[in-house]
């Protein structure tokens, strides 16, 4: 964007080798930034106070840096979020507090350094009014099954927002719907739907099943975008947002999740039977997002058309597959 220039950029991206922070670190270097630091999990466990002040000082030898995406997240499907809600609230919060304090301590706000959250649909009430618009994101509470982990990244929102209040640390908020792509977590005990019903399809033909099992009735809907339009955005509220509020990056797509099994099952050439399970949860009745904020703000809209994305995701785990 005009005004705006990555060269010379120090930036830190927490989760940068992962499925988002790997497209977004491409996307920086083809804007021209090099220095680009990317604490992994062996070196810094950012849910660890001390560990995230080491992670500043090693980065730049100690200067602030100039962004900070934080990307990095413990997360999973309806399966995960039920087996785990203790350490997903607990690991979600703690980086993401540590983090921003961090910055604080590191200098950022004097240096006019800039921290980017990246949050979660997950946070949404249950029942919001769709599409969700972004005021009402504080208006009820969210679905179960996800509730501890979404409401762990809101909570780190409002930090961000108390610390641009207080300390004037500049920041962007944004939250992206649910993601998909080349490069996904196709683990079948912590994917989310897209990945994991690829997986399905592609394990039953390659084995000769002539069916699959769903999770609940597949009368919720969800919205989906690409990864690649999900990073441009992040990118996008980095350089145009110096105040934290959230910003929805979506589509503005609804799919139920019946039709999306219908949608993928075509696309993988799978002629076999789909068996629902409803003693399964559905999970939040509805999610599709109004994205007029992103638009207005960040000049943003998504470019990938959805069965165009899922062929290349398709195509990307038959070359790929997972063991």
């Amino acid at each position: 964007m005009a005004g705006w220039n990555w060269s010379g950029k120090k930036v830190i991206v927490t989760g940068g080798a992962g499925f988002v922070g790997g497209v977004l670190c491409d996307k920086l270097r083809g804007r021209g930034c090099r220095d680009i630091f990317i604490p992994v999990r062996r070196d810094f466990d950012l849910t660890n106070e001390s560990a995230v002040d080491r992670m500043y000082r090693a980065a730049f030898d100690g200067a602030p840096p100039d962004v900070v995406i934080h990307l990095a997240a413990e997360v999973g499907g309806i399966g995960a979020n039920r087996e785990n809600p203790g350490r997903f609230c607990f690991a979600n919060m703690a980086m993401g507090m540590n983090l921003i304090e961090g910055a604080r301590r590191i200098g950022m706000p004097a240096a006019g350094g800039k921290f980017v959250l990246t949050g979660t649909i997950c946070s949404y009430p249950k029942f919001t009014p769709v599409p969700f618009n972004e005021d009402n994101l504080w208006n009820g509470y969210p679905e179960e099954t996800n509730a501890p982990y979404g409401i762990a990244k809101k909570a780190v929102g409002e930090m961000l927002r108390a610390y641009h209040a207080q300390y004037r640390l500049r920041g962007a908020y944004v939250l992206p719907v649910n993601l998909y792509g080349p490069r996904d977590d196709f683990d079948p005990l912590n994917s989310h739907v897209i990945p994991a019903l690829i997986r399905k399809f592609y394990e039953a033909k390659r084995d000769g099943i002539s069916f699959i099992e769903c999770w609940g009735t597949g009368s919720a809907s969800r919205e989906f975008l690409y990864v690649d339009d999900a990073a441009e955005g992040i990118l996008r509220a980095a350089e145009v947002m110096d105040e934290p509020i959230p910003i929805n990056l979506g589509t503005g797509m609804e799919i139920t999740i019946r039709d999306l099994v219908q949608l993928i099952a075509r696309l993988s050439d799978f002629t076999g039977d789909i068996r629902w399970d409803p003693t399964k949860p559905d999970g939040q009745p509805r999610r599709c997002l109004d994205t007029s904020r992103a638009r207005t703000l960040l000049g943003w809209q998504a470019r990938v058309g959805f069965e165009e994305g899922l062929r290349r995701t398709i195509d990307w785990y038959a070359a790929n597959p997972q063991p």
